[in-house]
């Protein structure tokens, strides 16, 4: 009786917050929401409240965040193999990366059902959740708590292109009669106007809080893991406290995982299916995964006013920049 109260408070309480809010339509059609300064897909806005409100993390809980199409789906699967790779690899044949997407392996806080807001409480130790939100938008026992936060962040201009080519092969609004075009999509990306945007505060968040507490936030780029990422790989066993040991490393089991969660590997499993609550064709999770790819549809002064914005943005988080 008491959850059923609940779920009738949050849907009452997010019906209400909706009305108050100033509401936007993404390029792609998708309507959004803004929120204590961020914006949200309407579509998953009410999930993403229950979360807040409802989710007790553990000590030993792993919270995976980046921006949408920031090497999420990479991430999750590096995670995944790391922490279970005491049971996972005894026998590699049986390795669920093999015949599973790493969403469905790896669930996102938004997956909270508004009638079973503690569905995620299961026994698993650790227990691995993603999330596109904010810092500060986290559950506060998340922030609060001894777990662990891994954040991953990607070029702005190739963010926006493989954010831009995800939706548009996912629509959300299947009656939307068409798409904005790059030049005013663009436009929209350097305003902050997009799905858990402005991508500056929402990176100079979770860089702020690694500075802070770098035990409790691990912050990686995306260009830094394509370039070294045998040494990441380690990097992240480390901050998780389950380091490879000697044998381990002799084994070759750092390049294995590395290899097991490569792109190449991960873009021929379950690519029929779908994931994300049916809504995203597991086929365009992975589409190139290279650095630099914006140049291709980008013009080069679209890149300088993307530089410019991030000199600007970026001025009170000394030591992130990116490479233009």
């Amino acid at each position: 009786m008491e959850k059923k109260q609940d779920t009738k408070e949050d849907d009452e309480f997010s019906e209400s917050l909706l009305q108050t809010l100033e509401q936007q339509t993404n390029w792609d059609g998708s309507p959004m929401v803004k929120y204590q300064g961020f914006w949200y897909l309407k579509i998953f806005f009410r999930q993403e409240l229950a979360s807040y409100k409802h989710f007790k993390a553990k000590d030993s809980d792993v919270i995976l965040s980046t921006l949408p199409k920031a090497g999420t789906t990479w991430l999750k699967a590096l995670a995944f193999s790391i922490v279970n790779r005491g049971t996972i690899y005894r026998d590699i044949d049986q390795n669920p990366l093999l015949t599973c997407n790493p969403h469905k392996l790896v669930p996102f806080l938004v997956a909270f059902k508004e009638n079973k807001p503690n569905q995620l409480d299961k026994p698993n130790d650790p227990r691995i959740f993603a999330t596109h939100v904010p810092f500060k938008a986290l559950a506060y026992s998340i922030r609060e708590s001894a777990c662990k936060i891994i954040y991953v962040c990607r070029n702005p201009l190739d963010l926006f292109v493989s954010a831009r080519l995800f939706l548009t092969e996912n629509k959300l609004e299947k009656d939307h009669a068409g798409l904005l075009g790059l030049d005013e999509s663009f436009d929209m990306a350097c305003e902050g106007t997009h799905p858990y945007g402005p991508f500056w505060d929402h990176m100079t968040g979770y860089w702020n809080a690694h500075l802070e507490n770098p035990r409790k936030v691990l912050f990686l780029k995306y260009e830094d893991m394509k370039e070294d990422i045998v040494f990441n790989v380690k990097k992240i066993a480390d901050f998780l406290g389950c380091p490879f040991s000697s044998e381990e490393e002799e084994r070759g089991m750092v390049e294995e995982i590395s290899k097991m969660c490569s792109f190449q590997s991960l873009k021929n499993v379950d690519k029929n299916g779908y994931s994300i609550k049916g809504l995203f064709k597991n086929s365009t999770f992975f589409r190139k995964g290279e650095v630099g790819d914006w140049s291709n549809y980008l013009t080069p002064a679209m890149a300088e006013r993307m530089k410019k914005l991030m000199e600007i943005k970026f001025q009170g988080s000394p030591g992130l920049t990116f490479k233009i």
